[in-house]
């Protein structure tokens, strides 16, 4: 855990104000905002992935990260330096955003299919582009309702074998991803949708907190 600064601790207290049966959730989804934290320190990136609805999920969350989401974020100042005698350097300088680095796995079709169509094993594809790309420190968040889905599964064994940490964002069983994680987040809710309206609140609250840690100032 790391301590919550005061603009965190509002965005973590409007989100239990609005959804208080999220609340058994908190403690996790302060873990994987502290993993999250160390990982960008490090310069590491986070990766996202799950199926279906899970799958939208994981693309949206990285959609929040790579630019603005809630608030301002000023280049760095040797970078807009840097930019200023290149090709088009003042218009990018002028409207460039800081980003977040975050990768949705399985939205490289031609990796994607490749693996399907070569590779023996089935469900695979998540943990072949993960091999490739993750570093020690990265983080992984692997997005399921059952907590049982093999492709998920694959990736977060990849993910811990690379040296980086597992995070899992499931319905309130758990199942087999989080009694495998590192960081087991557990959404309320007794049907996939009502846990995927629960997760889309946990996920967006996890980008504005780790987006207010770096980019304090509001738009």
């Amino acid at each position: 855990m790391i301590p919550l600064s005061a603009v965190e601790q509002a965005i973590l207290d409007e989100m239990l104000a609005r959804r208080p049966d999220l609340d058994p959730c908190v403690p996790a989804l302060l873990e994987a905002h502290a993993a999250l934290v160390r990982c960008y320190d490090g310069g590491g990136t986070f990766f996202t992935c799950g199926n279906g609805g899970s799958n939208a999920d994981a693309m949206h969350i990285v959609g929040e990260l790579c630019k603005s989401f809630e608030r301002k974020r000023p280049l760095p100042e040797a970078f807009s330096v840097c930019l200023q005698a290149l090709p088009f350097g003042e218009e990018l300088s002028r409207n460039l955003e800081a980003g977040l680095p975050a990768v949705a796995l399985g939205f490289n079709g031609a990796l994607k299919t490749a693996v399907e169509n070569d590779s023996p094993l089935r469900d695979m594809a998540f943990a072949q582009e993960l091999n490739a790309l993750m570093r020690p420190g990265d983080v992984l968040m692997a997005i399921s309702t059952s907590g049982n889905a093999g492709n998920c599964q694959m990736a977060m064994s990849v993910a811990k074998a690379k040296g980086g940490l597992a995070v899992s964002l499931t319905g309130p069983k758990g199942g087999k991803m989080a009694q495998f994680a590192d960081i087991a987040v557990k959404a309320p809710g007794d049907s996939t949708k009502v846990v995927q309206e629960a997760h889309a609140v946990l996920w967006h609250t996890a980008c504005a907190l780790i987006e207010a840690h770096y980019f304090p100032e509001a738009r």
